[in-house]
């Protein structure tokens, strides 16, 4: 919780000025306060590289590696243990001397890049001096959060292609130095709009990296169906973003009678083919994040967090809950391995052993794999269905879920959305929809799932194809428009990589990120058309127009029985919210707004029922 004007690990309850008792998201503040010293060291010996470069000397690929993964560590809930970040700090300070006695001029270096302590004492003391707050200009401040929350979205990229042996050298520096950057006291507010566009230019690099990183090594990822029921053995479930992690416990638990199930962003691992040669990877349990509580307690086996969203466990379930990786949480066991090592888990697959098989919560399948490979092998099938007016428009819904209500809105406006529309997705955010029962257009599903976070890259190149393919000369002429819901700094980088691409009009939701000072805000609505979401029933207007978003839209001042005529299926919504004395001639005749005041029931959710049902029958 780096940020003190805003933190994104309790963002529902956005504006908080600093965290003083354990809040939401489960921190201490004394783990928030070594985060903010965390991140302070890494700008500092980021300093150190980008001076080091300008002095043509190279940067080691381990410097690079300890960059990234700094930074991934302070990101939204990934860890949550103040020794793990203490030595994280304690190794960077180690790396940063060494770097030094290579510098040879340092008069120009900020403060950050000669901080030195040896006393884990004097650590609280200096993260109360190095917050956000310590810049008045609220417009410096805002900005360079901005950046900060998108290199930190743009680490993870790097870290997880990392893992996998790819590297991007111009990534790195370019990371490297706009951490630097943020410490510039004498960047003005245009060069630091010129910096967050720069960024989004990187985080395209770092995604596509991450993307061949991926498809190298597992292949491109294709239409598969995901098993959401269980099986009557023991399981390991695994969550998180680390492909490579899920790859070692796979053929660790071979033969060993254990069957692994992925939950949250790690279903997306299921549509990539070489882990369908896995006979024990059994499906995927559950659904986003922050439903983990009830689904970690009812899986009954042990836990494997490979990276964030952690919530904090309970004591139900913490003793089988195990970190890994950049993730990591107090009283939970720690897996240990570097980038090319061989991970040891033989103790979790041990502990799998001496558990109960899961207990059922669904059963079914769900359906994705629509990556960018896959959706351009159907381009003539996709281009065709455009054409013929099949598919009127594409809706871009990707980004992160949460536990607010508010976020029900994706939920409503997914089911409000025309038969005609098709969904492109990636991230948790798809589990506010992705069980719906929205049906497809000639055989192409209503809802396409690109992966996790990660592979919102996908969402762009198919962006991109479609525009080459309709001859277009601006991306933002294509029928997609663009409805995403942010929460963490994965998002972050995702928005400033669209903008990069030249993607206009980009609605984000529950709200605009509280992070933003009002003039940094007007700067993007004006340029480049960010907006915040209204109501279903008005976005719907904004999206597909006015006769579209009304079309057998049902009003407050209608009488029950013209609502009655319109569908068969309308009766049985009525009478299981409480009405039932439909077949009362008298009843017939009020409107839906008198029968709600008789009945004690609210107007504007039973309309949203009626209506989806219309929409959707």
């Amino acid at each position: 919780m780096e940020n003190k004007m805003f933190c994104y690990q309790c963002q529902e309850t956005a504006g908080c000025t600093g965290c003083t008792q354990v809040g939401v998201c489960g921190k201490k503040p004394e783990v928030a306060a070594m985060q903010d010293l965390l991140v302070y060291v890494t700008k500092g010996i980021s300093s150190v590289t980008t001076a080091l470069r300008n002095e043509g000397k190279e940067v080691g690929k381990d410097i690079n590696h300890l960059v990234s993964l700094n930074l991934f560590t302070t990101i939204t809930n990934a860890n949550f243990d103040e020794d793990m970040i203490v030595a994280r700090i304690f190794t960077t300070l180690d790396k940063k001397r060494e770097l030094l006695g290579q510098l040879e001029k340092k008069a120009d270096l900020p403060e950050a890049a000669l901080w030195e302590s040896s006393d884990q004492g004097t650590f609280a003391e200096k993260a109360s001096k190095v917050g956000v707050l310590s810049t008045e200009n609220e417009d410096v401040r805002s900005l360079r959060e901005l950046i900060t929350y998108g290199l930190k979205g743009l680490s993870a990229y790097s870290k997880h292609a990392n893992v996998l042996l790819e590297d991007d050298e111009e990534v790195d520096a370019f990371m490297q130095r706009a951490l630097a950057k943020t410490l510039d006291d004498s960047a003005t507010v245009d060069e630091l709009i010129a910096l967050t566009l720069e960024t989004g230019k990187y985080g395209v690099n770092g995604m596509a990296l991450l993307d061949k990183a991926n498809t190298t090594a597992y292949g491109n990822p294709e239409i598969t169906k995901v098993n959401i029921g269980v099986g009557n053995r023991p399981g390991i479930l695994v969550s998180g973003h680390d492909l490579r992690d899920l790859e070692m416990l796979l053929k660790q638990t071979e033969g060993t009678g254990i069957d692994v199930y992925t939950h949250s962003e790690m279903l997306p691992a299921h549509y990539y083919p070489a882990f369908k040669k896995y006979s024990h990877f059994a499906g995927n349990y559950g659904n986003a994040w922050w439903k983990q509580k009830e689904e970690f307690e009812s899986f009954n086996g042990p836990i494997l967090m490979t990276t964030n969203c952690i919530v904090p466990p309970k004591d139900s379930y913490k003793d089988r809950m195990y970190t890994t990786g950049a993730a990591g949480f107090p009283g939970c066991k720690h897996i240990p391995g570097e980038i090319g090592e061989e991970k040891d888990f033989s103790e979790i697959i041990e502990h799998a052993k001496k558990c109960a098989s899961p207990t059922e919560i669904e059963t079914g399948e769900i359906i994705g794999g629509f990556a960018h490979n896959q959706v351009l092998a159907l381009a003539d099938q996709v281009v065709g269905a455009v054409k013929s007016g099949a598919i009127k428009k594409f809706v871009v819904m990707a980004g992160c879920d949460g536990r607010a209500k508010s976020r029900n809105y994706y939920t409503d406006f997914a089911k409000a959305l025309p038969k005609d529309a098709v969904i492109l997705t990636a991230g948790c955010a798809k589990y506010k929809y992705n069980k719906l029962d929205l049906g497809d257009i000639g055989g192409i599903p209503r809802v396409l799932d690109a992966g996790q976070c990660n592979d919102s890259y996908s969402l762009a190149v198919i962006a991109l194809k479609l525009k080459e393919v309709f001859e277009l000369d601006d991306i933002n002429d294509l029928p997609i428009v663009y409805n995403i819901a942010w929460y963490e700094q994965k998002a972050v980088i995702v928005l400033l990589a669209l903008l990069h691409l030249g993607v206009k009009n980009i609605h984000l939701g529950p709200t605009l990120p509280a992070f933003l000072s009002p003039n940094v805000a007007k700067v993007l609505v004006e340029n480049f058309g960010i907006a915040d979401i209204g109501t279903v029933e008005d976005d719907m207007e904004l999206f597909f127009g006015k006769e579209e978003s009304q079309k057998d839209m049902i009003t407050k001042d209608m009488v029950i029985s013209e609502i009655l005529r319109l569908d068969s299926g309308l009766a049985p919504i009525l009478m299981n919210s409480g009405m039932h004395c439909l077949g009362c001639p008298a009843s017939q005749m009020e409107t839906i707004e008198e029968a709600c005041e008789v009945h004690g029931m609210d107007i504007n959710e039973l309309l949203e029922e009626l209506n989806s049902h219309m929409r959707n029958k």
